[in-house]
């Protein structure tokens, strides 16, 4: 099975990466000088020579606070690219997989958010994203759009690496906690956009396609989330680093943030058996990967 990715060096791309190796699928990222999202219609001839089974459009705007400047761009990267992407893998007869996001969501719902709740995004970046889910399914029946949140990687710049950047410098910190969401793990995103593809590949069944949630099991606070990232980096030998629960009023950025960013993920754990660890648990491993194992 050939894939073809977008991008190079994102996280979930850097994820694939490894997952492709072990699942003995052959993956083939492309981005810059390749393609430019940014100019959709250099999307084409690389694709068409490449001849993949499944197209797997992971690359994106995903600078939130700057797009609310750059609504242009970010709408031609998050909306435009996907939907060209959605109309060559039609034009080829072959599944797409298009990664997006919880800010599709006002966050307003008091319980989890399920597949067929209302969409409502309250800043540039999930609008433009929503726009790329749009485009995607008007383009094809044939795909399937899997929705993420919190998402972190032993590797690359997100809050994990930030909150263990931050305890070499501070003893305190000040973190967001009116914010409720699933962290995700990377890895385990790689793993399950694998699997997903080799199914639509091999099984044309319209069950296989349309919307999902792919996030970890759990919710949590922003605020929490950084005293376990702590915790577990003190056990590992690391400083504590004290964590001061603040709102988001407290914290002004140029983009609004959804409260609730909970997204449940029943439908792809019965339509596929998928279901991603326990966000506590895929923690440890990451920061076992950054730090190393728990002493003692």
């Amino acid at each position: 099975m050939r894939i073809v990715v977008t991008g190079k060096t994102g996280q979930v791309v850097q994820a694939l990466r490894a997952a492709g190796e072990t699942a003995g699928a052959e993956l083939v990222c492309i981005g810059r000088p390749e393609i430019d999202l940014s100019q959709p219609l250099t999307l084409e001839a690389p694709i068409r020579a490449l001849r993949p089974d499944v197209i797997v459009s992971v690359a994106a705007y995903t600078a939130v606070d700057k797009a609310e400047d750059e609504a242009q761009l970010a709408q031609v990267v998050n909306g435009d690219a996907p939907g060209a992407l959605a109309r060559i893998a039609a034009e080829r007869n072959i599944p797409i997989l298009h990664l997006s996001t919880d800010y599709v969501f006002p966050g307003d719902k008091a319980g989890v958010y399920v597949e067929t709740d209302a969409t409502g995004p309250l800043n540039v970046y999930g609008r433009t994203k929503l726009s790329g889910e749009q485009q995607v399914a008007r383009a094809t029946a044939n795909h399937v759009i899997l929705r993420t949140s919190w998402v972190y990687a032993p590797y690359g710049r997100n809050f994990v690496t930030t909150m263990l950047g931050l305890a070499d410098t501070l003893d305190e910190v000040r973190v967001v906690a009116d914010q409720q969401g699933c962290p995700t793990y990377a890895p385990e995103i790689a793993n399950a956009l694998l699997v997903v593809a080799r199914r639509v590949v091999d099984d044309g069944s319209p069950e296989l396609r349309g919307v999902f949630h792919l996030t970890g099991q759990g919710e949590t606070s922003w605020a929490s989330f950084a005293e376990a990232i702590f915790a577990g980096s003190v056990a590992r030998g690391g400083k504590a680093v004290t964590v001061h629960p603040i709102a988001s009023a407290d914290y002004p950025a140029a983009a609004r943030r959804p409260t609730n960013s909970r997204m449940s993920g029943e439908k792809l754990s019965k339509i596929y058996d998928l279901r991603l660890n326990p966000w506590h648990l895929s923690l440890d491993d990451c920061l076992t990967r950054l730090i190393g194992l728990p002493r003692g």
